[in-house]
């Protein structure tokens, strides 16, 4: 383990954006984006009960102090406006360290998620991890261009549920992870 990973801050402000690892006060919001078909209905595993939410909020605080990197909640520096999240995961289907993201429909169009995505890109980099992933279906045209600004290139292809799914890669040779 990068020992660069613990050192690393885990809060991240870019331009426009507060990046915050995930803490109960945020189970509220994160109970309405991740049960809204909307949001989460592209997302590994589809929408989440608020049982299911309260669960994964905990399994990534835990995934923080373990790995010392994972999910941000996203809010517009402005004014607090939670926009959704964005962060590093371990794919349960061994494909490696993904990047993720999902961000309410009205904030779309504006560039936060490119925006979220490239500094949660960034912080893996620079916390030591080598090769970070990203995936979405064929048909999500958006993501897949949020992915290809930010600079990850498409890696391959396999299918789930039905779906094809495009696999983007971001290297980074001079990481050690």
């Amino acid at each position: 383990m990068n020992s660069a990973l613990f050192r690393a801050p885990r809060v991240i402000t870019t331009a426009r954006l507060s990046m915050l690892p995930p803490s109960p006060e945020q189970l509220p919001e994160l109970i309405r984006l991740k049960g809204d078909e909307s949001v989460f209905g592209y997302m590994l595993h589809g929408v989440r009960s608020p049982e299911r939410t309260r669960e994964e909020l905990e399994d990534d605080m835990d995934f923080w102090q373990v790995r010392g990197y994972g999910t941000w909640s996203v809010f517009l520096r402005e004014n607090g406006q939670f926009l959704g999240i964005c962060g590093l995961m371990e794919r349960p289907d061994g494909r490696g360290i993904a990047l993720r993201y999902a961000l309410w429909p009205e904030t779309r169009g504006f560039g936060y998620a490119r925006e979220a995505a490239r500094a949660a890109l960034e912080f893996g980099h620079s916390a030591g991890l080598s090769r970070i992933i990203a995936v979405a279906r064929d048909t999500n045209l958006s993501s897949q261009a949020v992915m290809r600004d930010i600079g990850m290139r498409e890696a391959g292809e396999f299918m789930n549920r039905g779906h094809r799914m495009v696999v983007f890669e971001s290297m980074n040779s001079t990481s050690s992870g």
